[in-house]
């Protein structure tokens, strides 16, 4: 992104999100099939945290229901007060309420330490960089939240293929992936997480 070498998380979130409300919805839907397809490149078949996209967020609900058909356990946050996530399985798109701030989440009982036995997390991201650090919203939830998970977890922020970038502005509290998900360009490993 042009004339972006010294912005802050502020300019870099306005600039973002100004060009995915620009998206044309063909151009979403293209996007949030080969995300589906994608995700076939983690492999495995154990827990994985995912999320719901809203509001121009890469992903859909075929992209969970493709962890689902390769045997994964899914699991989506629940949002609640200000704190660490809490997960919840899903089950499918009728499994699905809506939750605080409109988000959809799952209707079935929490999962207890459901970050602690995610071999794999999707992090919803405006941004990440080359580094693996990632603009999320500004709410902190997932910083809040990714210090739960084991040291071998397999991060992997979900962005559209502009959106992996040299460099992002880093915080003390932000947490590095180690993995982006983008839809032309597929799994990319990063370079500081390179051991997940």
């Amino acid at each position: 992104m042009s004339g972006s070498g010294g912005w802050d998380k502020r300019a870099w979130r306005e600039e973002i999100l100004a060009r995915r409300k620009a998206v044309p919805e063909d151009v979403r839907e293209r996007e949030a099939a080969a995300l589906a397809e994608g995700v076939r490149q983690l492999g495995g078949s154990g827990w994985v945290c995912a999320y719901v996209a809203v509001g121009g967020e890469p992903g859909s609900l075929a992209m969970l229901d493709a962890l689902r058909v390769a045997g994964a356990r899914v699991l989506l946050p629940v949002t609640g007060e200000p704190g660490p996530l809490e997960w919840a399985e899903y089950t499918g798109a009728e499994g699905l309420r809506r939750g605080r701030f409109g988000l959809r989440e799952p209707e079935g009982d929490l999962v207890p330490d459901a970050l602690a036995g995610a071999e794999v997390i999707l992090v919803p991201a405006l941004a990440v960089d080359r580094r693996g650090v990632r603009l999320g919203r500004g709410a902190g939830y997932y910083d809040r939240s990714l210090s739960a998970a084991r040291s071998d977890v397999r991060l992997v922020a979900v962005v559209r293929d502009d959106e992996l970038v040299d460099h992002l502005p880093e915080e003390p509290h932000d947490h590095r992936m180690g993995w982006a998900l983008t839809p032309s360009g597929g799994l990319y490993k990063l370079e500081e997480r390179a051991g997940n």
